[in-house]
């Protein structure tokens, strides 16, 4: 069971880690990005989150010699973290799925040996990929695997796996799936079951609207300056994080297209081959955080103000009225609590 973290080098950089930091690994997973944090100052400190009790115990014991003074753990989803006031150096997370999830046989992620179709990364939640497939109807499956996976062929896969069910082993859905494709598909760059088990896994999970939960809150958690890092997998989510940073009124893109491996960390890790990193930093001039409401500009107090410049100025009102862009400018620099 041996993981490597992706993109770590490019993560590390592009943090800008600073001495006496807190941070946010917001997906611990092993440990790996933690790591490489802590190393890179004495005095800097981690809180990580996993909702995967099991992952989150290979972390305490790799993290070990860092815990209890530089390290905190949090098990639970990272859309429902509450930072209780604390404000974050740095916040990162990795959205892959992890080493050992895929490698043990008896999670279900992986296609690749037979054991129960589960896919729980908290596995004190209800709903595993076995209930998704024997229950749900042939249609919404079928939206399901093109919606999450992208699948091309969901109709004909949906079908297929209505006529077979009940299906109780990953390796049982994995033939089934390739029993409804062409052959040419069936022997492609890709196992024709990979999208269909990445649609199940992000719907047993909620992991695209946890996602979209998780990138709403987490700019307020960051001090002024402070970034965030997101390495995504595939485009659904990728999409999300661009989007997300881009319409933030709270964050500065700094990275105009994704971040991607280079050739010597591909050969090393082939795992790594579709990821994608995207940075970007709270605004410097931003007040500090205000719980999860929006900071803007009152258009009423500019008026209000703008008003009044026009009743209490000396100049005439053709004066004041050629200067009034220079009064809006400025007046746009005062931020009110919109609530």
């Amino acid at each position: 069971m041996n993981h490597i973290s992706v993109l770590s080098r490019e993560l590390i950089a592009g943090l800008n880690i600073v001495p006496g930091g807190l941070y946010l690994d917001a997906t611990v997973g092993n440990g790996g990005h933690s790591k490489l944090i802590l190393a890179a100052h004495s005095n800097v400190s981690v809180i990580g989150i996993d909702r995967d009790l099991e992952v989150l115990s290979i972390a305490k014991t790799r993290l070990f010699s860092y815990y209890p003074q530089r390290l905190q753990f949090w098990h639970g989803n990272f859309a429902n973290y509450e930072p209780n006031g604390l404000l974050f150096d740095g916040i990162i997370a990795d959205l892959g799925v992890s080493s050992p999830q895929l490698d043990i046989a008896e999670r279900g992620f992986s296609f690749r040996h037979s054991a129960p179709l589960d896919m729980r990364m908290d596995r004190s939640q209800l709903l595993t990929a076995a209930e998704i497939i024997n229950h749900w109807d042939e249609n919404k499956l079928a939206d399901l695997f093109f919606h999450y996976g992208e699948e091309r062929f969901s109709r004909r896969i949906a079908k297929r796996i209505v006529q077979q069910r009940p299906l109780q082993t990953t390796t049982q859905l994995a033939e089934a799936i390739a029993r409804s494709v062409p052959p040419k598909y069936r022997h492609g760059r890709i196992h024709p079951a990979t999208r269909v088990f990445q649609a199940l896994r992000i719907a047993v999970n909620e992991e695209l609207s946890s996602l979209e939960k998780f990138l709403e809150r987490a700019p307020y958690w960051l001090k002024p300056g402070g970034r965030i890092g997101i390495i995504s997998f595939h485009s659904l989510e990728d999409r999300i994080v661009k989007q997300k940073f881009r319409h933030s009124e709270l964050l500065e893109v700094l990275t105009k297209k994704p971040i991607v491996p280079q050739a010597d960390e591909l050969q090393e890790n082939p795992r790594s081959r579709s990821a994608k990193l995207r940075l970007a930093q709270r605004n410097s001039y931003q007040s500090s955080s205000m719980g999860n409401r929006r900071v803007t500009a009152s258009p009423l107090l500019r008026v209000a103000l703008y008003l009044s410049f026009l009743v209490d100025s000396p100049l005439s009102p053709k004066s004041c009225l050629s200067q009034s862009p220079i009064f809006l400018s400025f007046i746009n620099l005062i931020y009110i609590t919109k609530g």
